[in-house]
């Protein structure tokens, strides 16, 4: 059978192939319906029909919910006059309006040189590509040309490109499936996790990455961080006072810093920007993910003034990048409006209940023996397992518990959009006990798992 002939799961496994997956996976799939607010209507393969909550705001994306008015409107405003047209040797009002909002959200610090210039990437990962190839250009055209590596740290995610993969954790990464093709870059450790570092623990670690910077300097060319909140690496949470060492330690051997705030920019971590919990300021920064409310696909680099005029002043006279969808215009309105909602600062407020209601909805899960810890920051909820996930049996828990959720590795973690209301938050963390209880507790109680 093919085509409309087939259910649309069916035709889904003959055709699509899903991320991170085999080709026709046996995971289960459910179609999407209908969304609306924080809710999503699903239909399993066998016919029954779910309302969830969306716990994952569509992989961090959806902050303002689905079918928000003020994001609709945006873009059928825009589709009325153009949707799409090259950006070379062309412009458009709504790439304009968002470079200057862009600006002037930015990190910012006394003294501290601020993000004025503004690069717009199709996704996330691109992003990353392109802050990764101007910190090369950068130091080429500042006359270090050997500088041509990165320092990481380890537990870092940074996107599924090639550049990306290489300064993503070497061990848990996907590094080891693409031998001999990834650069060779530098990892300092990971830093102390937030809940149980002390001064001397930042101290001794800030020592450490101070000396491997200083070993490998005369090949670096920058140091990239997940500020704050590391994602898809583990979902590891450091303390702030790490930034500081990090911006210190590029300074004092001529290093750019990055800061890869895809994942934790636009308020997710309790901060417009996680760089803000310490007020350090890097020299590029990567944003996407809810840059617009999760409508369409869209990122953007941020760099300093003085980053810019260096690479447009190199031998090369620009920065060597341009993606065919490249300030996009619906996006840029659609992200124009996402932004205008965040301007009013009820975020903040937003932001601050739903993490206080994960704290104590979340809690009970400590009492489980399978559980290893349970830790939150801003909007962002995380139930760690002793061992791997049950992917599918876990998800199907948490539906019937009407909450959508998607764990991996070891972890099932939520992060709801900021208009989830306290009864929403409630039954989402009820939803992730409940689901990791009937799932993983009665496994590790019968095989006698840590107490």
């Amino acid at each position: 059978m093919t085509g409309t002939s087939m259910g649309l799961t069916e035709r889904d496994r003959a055709r699509l192939w899903h991320p991170y997956a085999p080709a026709s996976p046996n995971l289960p799939l459910w179609e999407v319906e209908a969304a609306d607010g924080v809710r999503l209507r699903l239909r399993g393969e066998d016919g029954a029909r779910h309302e969830v909550l969306d716990a994952m705001s569509s992989w961090w994306s959806v902050i303002h919910g689905y079918r928000n008015p003020v994001l609709d409107a945006a873009a059928r405003r825009q589709l009325g006059s153009f949707s799409h047209v090259m950006f070379g040797g062309l412009t458009h009002a709504p790439a304009v309006e968002l470079a200057e909002r862009l600006a002037g959200m930015a990190p910012s610090a006394p003294g501290r040189p601020g993000l004025e210039r503004v690069f717009l990437a199709d996704s996330g990962s691109v992003a990353v590509e392109v802050a990764l190839k101007l910190a090369v250009q950068f130091q080429t055209a500042s006359g270090r040309p050997s500088r041509q590596r990165f320092l990481s740290i380890r537990g870092g995610y940074h996107g599924d490109t090639f550049a990306a993969m290489g300064v993503c954790d070497p061990v848990d990464g996907m590094h080891s499936a693409f031998p001999g093709l990834l650069a060779a870059n530098v990892f300092a450790p990971r830093p102390p996790a937030a809940a149980s570092a002390t001064p001397e623990s930042v101290k001794a670690w800030a020592s450490e990455l101070g000396d491997i910077a200083a070993a490998h300097s005369g090949e670096l060319a920058a140091i990239i961080v997940e500020p704050v909140l590391q994602g898809a690496g583990g979902m590891h949470a450091y303390p702030a006072a790490c930034l500081t060492a990090l911006r210190e330690a590029a300074d004092r051997h001529g290093l750019l810093l990055i800061f890869d705030e895809i994942a934790t920019g636009f308020g997710r971590t309790g901060e417009l920007f996680a760089a803000d919990h310490a007020g350090v300021v890097p020299d590029i920064m990567c944003v996407g993910k809810a840059l617009t409310g999760g409508y369409l696909t869209l990122a953007a680099m941020l760099c300093t003034a003085d980053v810019a005029s260096t690479v447009s002043g190199g031998q090369a006279g620009a920065l060597l990048h341009g993606p065919t969808f490249m300030g996009n215009p619906l996006a840029c309105a659609v992200a124009n409006a996402s932004l205008g909602i965040l301007d009013d600062g009820g975020w903040r407020a937003d932001v601050a209940r739903i993490g206080a209601a994960l704290v104590s909805g979340l809690s009970p899960a400590l009492k489980l023996r399978a559980v290893r810890d349970v830790r939150t920051i801003g909007a962002v909820g995380v139930i760690e397992l002793h061992d791997a996930v049950d992917v599918t049996a876990v998800t199907a828990a948490a539906i019937r518990h009407g909450v959508w959720v998607r764990p991996f590795r070891n972890l099932v973690y939520t992060m709801p959009p900021y208009i989830s209301s306290a009864s929403d938050v409630q039954q989402v963390t009820t939803g992730m006990v409940a689901a990791v209880t009937e799932v993983h507790e009665r496994v590790s109680a019968r095989s006698g798992g840590p107490a």
